[in-house]
């Protein structure tokens, strides 16, 4: 029989010890989207992840998807692209728009769990300080970006979308150094995929990302 936990109004989460293997790191339903959960949550290593008309499902899969920012894998095509400089970049410029584009992005091709409700939340963590972006440019038009979370030296990373080839690969080596730059030592990707290891993530156990964690966060790092 499966058990995940049901929470309430209180601000708290289960140990993401607890989180089933199947479906793989499923940890806890209910709750809401308010700002001071989503921090408590990323603190502790766990995420939001449902699809619109559910209740918010939060997980801490094992083993996690990470990058660690010197890692990055640049391939010879994308160095050379980055050389002819035919894009521009910025952090933080429009954050609403980056999370927009990359809900209908999703959309468009298997769904999207950037719900409004989840675009309102982030927006609002954006305006706290804590949730940033990365916007790509051509031609003085946005192609490319990625937005995701900043505490202490840990980058959570959410979600990303390209207009042009290559344009979301370019915002993550942007995003990578300037991570390095600013003493960052992780950023969480979550879950494998592809083409994230084909960037150079890879994944670790829990209990190694939780302890890269706890100490992490505790970094006193600005984005």
């Amino acid at each position: 029989m499966l058990e995940i936990w049901q929470l309430d109004k209180e601000l708290w989460f289960p140990s993401p010890n607890l989180a089933l293997k199947e479906p793989n790191g499923l940890l806890a339903f209910g709750g809401d989207l308010s700002a001071k959960r989503l921090l408590l949550a990323y603190q502790q290593g766990i995420f939001p992840w449902f699809n619109e008309g559910e209740p918010p499902l939060w997980w801490s899969p094992a083993p996690r998807m990470v990058l660690y920012p010197a890692k990055i894998k640049i391939s010879r095509s994308l160095k050379k692209r980055l050389k002819r400089e035919e894009f521009q970049f910025s952090f933080d410029t429009c954050f609403a728009e980056v999370i927009q584009h990359c809900a209908s992005s999703r959309q468009a091709t298997t769904g999207t769990w950037i719900t409004p409700e989840m675009q309102q939340a982030y927006n609002q963590l954006h305006q706290q300080g804590h949730a940033h972006s990365v916007e790509v440019w051509q031609n003085q038009q946005l192609v490319g970006g990625l937005y995701g979370l900043a505490l202490g030296g840990i980058f959570f990373g959410e979600s990303m979308f390209s207009k042009v080839s290559d344009a979301s690969k370019v915002a993550l080596v942007v995003l990578t150094q300037h991570l390095q730059e600013q003493g960052f030592s992780l950023i969480d990707c979550q879950v494998y995929t592809d083409h994230l290891a084909s960037l150079g993530a890879q994944e670790i156990s829990r209990e190694l990302f939780l302890q890269t964690l706890a100490e992490g966060t505790k970094a006193k790092i600005n984005f």
